[in-house]
């Protein structure tokens, strides 16, 4: 059974570009995978040049599971008509280490407020419609150093246990960094804890 707290929504790859049209405005909406705040800029920057004739590129992006951290940016556009309905978008369809970008080149004519909270949700919830979303599971690393004599006891319960080799550095002593769910790292905690010779602890 797969638990709430282990499991995030995100994309792994940009999705396709979407055109939404609204009185003669263009809005084209697209979905990126993120990894930290610094990949934001470089990609709204891109925008930029892509799209010479834009006059606003908004966007919003989410990072984290636990306590997410987000921004959402009107670019110009009146206070809170595009970047929020666009971060709304992002709560709506429960993603995540995502940036959704709308860029609006102006039709000539005015779309209010109203008509602009409406456009750019719909740009950015089209823009979640067409992209890939795929589930991943939050991963607990730990590191584990022990002498040679431990190696097979150690590499036994990493089998049963399933558990994923991330690094291994084999010298005067051996040292493993191993990931799991986040869910099963107590347990994993537990068993290696209670090992003789073994010394594990959590990375960050």
């Amino acid at each position: 059974m797969e638990k709430k707290e282990d499991v995030y929504r995100t994309v792994t790859k940009p999705s396709p570009e979407i055109l939404y049209k609204d009185r003669k405005s263009k809005f084209y909406a697209q979905i990126h995978p993120i990894a930290s705040e610094d990949d934001v800029k470089p990609i709204v920057e891109e925008l930029r040049k892509k799209y010479h004739t834009a006059n606003h590129v908004c966007y919003a992006w989410q990072l984290g599971t636990e306590n997410p951290m987000y921004r959402a940016n009107d670019d110009g556009e009146p206070n809170n008509s595009a970047g929020m309905p666009i971060y709304g978008q992002i709560q709506s369809f429960d993603v995540t280490n995502v940036l959704i970008t709308v860029t609006r080149i102006f039709g000539g004519t005015k779309l209010g407020v109203g008509g602009l909270i409406q456009a750019y949700k719909t740009a950015a919830q089209m823009a979640l419609e067409n992209a890939k979303i795929v589930k991943k599971t939050i991963k607990a690393k730990f590191r584990l150093q022990f002498g040679y004599p431990e190696m097979d006891k150690v590499m036994r319960i990493i089998k049963q246990k399933n558990l994923n080799i991330v690094s291994q550095k084999m010298e005067l002593d051996c040292e493993l960094v191993i990931s799991v769910r986040m869910t099963e790292s107590e347990e994993t905690l537990q068993i290696f804890d209670e090992m003789q010779n073994v010394e594990i602890s959590q990375l960050d």
